[in-house]
């Protein structure tokens, strides 16, 4: 059964309609691909933001050093080559130093030649960014020296370690090559300026409306892409995206819907006219206990908590009604480190006997003196799919005599009681990657001072140094190990953090969109190279 969930969540895309006869077809040129965007860019910089909002309309401008395999995009250790050469190059130096190749045929939209010197200088500006310049993924590098380009079409990068963390680090989705010559010029620029290698290049933007893209002609794939452009339109609220998906003003929509918005598109248009992909969501939600609560200071009242919930048949409850499903620990669970069913069922939350579990969970709260437990659980304010899980968890921890009191927050404020003010004592909180990399994804694991993410406010030095072996060890199988060793000292022995379900991504498109494959994140697979329209 472990060796089974781990094929069909790793590879899954499953399909309603004629999504499986994609595979033998024979891709057509030209058309406009119409998507739905549920928010606003706060900015054009993918360097400095983290929204989908920003990814989904201008990811298709630009190219990258490596990407996710496009081919095989739910399996999270595979990569390949963008604007480097052949195969992605394995490391020398004791796993210390990568040396790229850089294909000499790329260009710029402006027609500006690109080369090793563009790489160098964009790989910097995200992991050493100059003063007064963000990067929100700064702290992502700390393994990295050095990044040089040795002549115009080598680029070295030097760690100050070996880490098995490094590679998936850098094939992020949001390191957008940028022209070496304008990051110079202003290192700013790309806030509001868009200009790219990618497959396409910016026709119009229209502010909170609309982003269009025509075909680059120069783009250095040969044969690449199959589409004449795309318009990506922005849509805030739901219910106008399924409307658009549904009236024919749009394709697809590329975040996740919910089930009941999957099922409406294919009762009102019909399973011949709607493919849809699923897969297990690299996010996840969880609970977070604020360690300063006097209640939450004895790990036997964490772990009770726990231990109420009942995570398989929440599953299949959930699962029906919002965008989670997949039963899993901290490490993703398609990944080959992540614990196979019959391995999660020896921790405590994840035992099949929920009643064997709330047992245990009411001896452990009468031993540390908290029978009648109740506590404030903040949340924020969005149904899908925190405000249903947090209805959902009140009614499991009642079942063992706790009474939770949930606080609904407008997102703002949600994010500030947990992160700045820590004016909490329990919070529905979550996490959502892009690249699937359990060493970096777990950071927020570590002691307070540091990881600011840590929102639930410990120290745990003997944690700490788990993970460090696993940040330096040597080998996947090391690594491995060691993050194992790490996870169950979060959930198990000191009940540090509860995950309750990972996300499921649900995207449901009109069925003559090809070439576009489900993967574990909604940040990856949206440069629109390979996406073609049967019609």
């Amino acid at each position: 059964m472990g060796v089974m969930r781990r094929l069909l969540i790793a590879g899954a895309a499953a399909t309603v309609g004629l999504a499986g006869a994609a595979q033998a077809e024979t891709p057509k040129y030209g058309g406009t691909l119409n998507f739905v965007v549920g928010g606003n860019a706060p900015s054009f910089d993918g360097h400095q933001e983290s929204t989908f909002a920003v990814i989904h309309p201008m990811a298709p401008f630009y190219s990258l050093l490596i990407k996710v395999n496009p081919e095989n995009p739910s399996d999270p250790t595979a990569f390949v080559c963008d604007v480097c050469v052949g195969d992605v190059p394995k490391a020398t130096d004791g796993g210390t130093t990568y040396t790229f190749p850089i294909v000499k045929n790329a260009k710029f939209h402006d027609g500006e030649a690109l080369d090793a010197h563009d790489v160098a200088a964009s790989l910097n500006h995200v992991m050493f960014p100059p003063e007064g310049v963000l990067s929100v993924r700064r702290a992502m590098y700390e393994m990295v020296e050095s990044v040089k380009a040795t002549d115009d079409y080598t680029v070295v990068i030097k760690l100050k370690y070996a880490t098995a963390a490094f590679v998936p680090a850098l094939a992020n989705p949001y390191n957008w090559i940028y022209s070496a010559s304008k990051l110079e010029a202003d290192p700013n620029w790309y806030k509001t300026n868009i200009v790219g290698s990618g497959a396409f290049k910016l026709g119009e933007v229209q502010a909170g409306a609309s982003f269009t893209g025509t075909k680059f002609d120069d783009y250095h794939v040969e044969g690449l892409p199959y589409l004449d452009g795309f318009k990506a339109i922005i849509a805030p609220k739901q219910s106008l995206r399924v409307q658009a998906i549904r009236g024919g003003r749009a394709d697809i929509e590329f975040r996740s819907f919910p089930p009941k918005s999957r099922d409406d598109l294919i009762g009102a248009l019909g399973a011949e006219q709607v493919n849809v992909q699923e897969s297990t969501w690299n996010c996840n939600l969880s609970v977070s206990l604020n360690h300063n609560f006097p209640a939450f200071k004895d790990p036997r009242v964490r772990k009770a908590l726990t231990l109420a919930i009942d995570r398989w048949g929440g599953s299949k409850y959930l699962s029906q009604i919002a965008i989670m499903k997949t039963v899993g620990g901290l490490i993703y669970p398609g990944h080959p480190w992540a614990r196979s069913d019959e391995e999660l069922e020896k921790i405590p939350g994840y035992w099949r006997d929920v009643e064997k579990s709330r047992e245990e969970a009411r001896r452990l709260l009468k031993e540390a003196g908290y029978e009648n437990l109740s506590f404030d659980l903040v949340n924020r304010n969005v149904d899908q799919p925190y405000k249903i899980a947090g209805t959902w968890l009140i009614g499991e921890w009642k079942k063992i005599g706790v009474k939770a009191s949930q606080r609904a927050v407008p997102t703002g404020e949600w994010f500030r009681s947990y992160r700045e003010t820590k004016n909490y004592e329990a919070a529905v909180t979550a996490t959502c990657q892009s690249i699937v990399n359990p060493i970096l994804d777990l950071a927020n694991n570590l002691s307070i001072d540091r990881s600011p993410q840590n929102y639930r406010d410990y120290i745990n030095r003997d944690l700490d140094a788990v993970y460090d072996k696993a940040a330096k060890a040597t080998t996947d199988e090391e690594a491995g190990q060691y993050m194992r060793d790490f996870e169950k000292g979060i959930l198990d022995d000191n009940a540090h953090y509860m995950i309750v379900l990972w996300w499921h991504r649900l995207i449901p498109h009109r069925s003559y969109v090809k070439g576009w494959k489900v993967s574990p994140s909604h940040y990856l697979g949206q440069t629109l190279v390979d996406v073609w329209l049967d019609k």
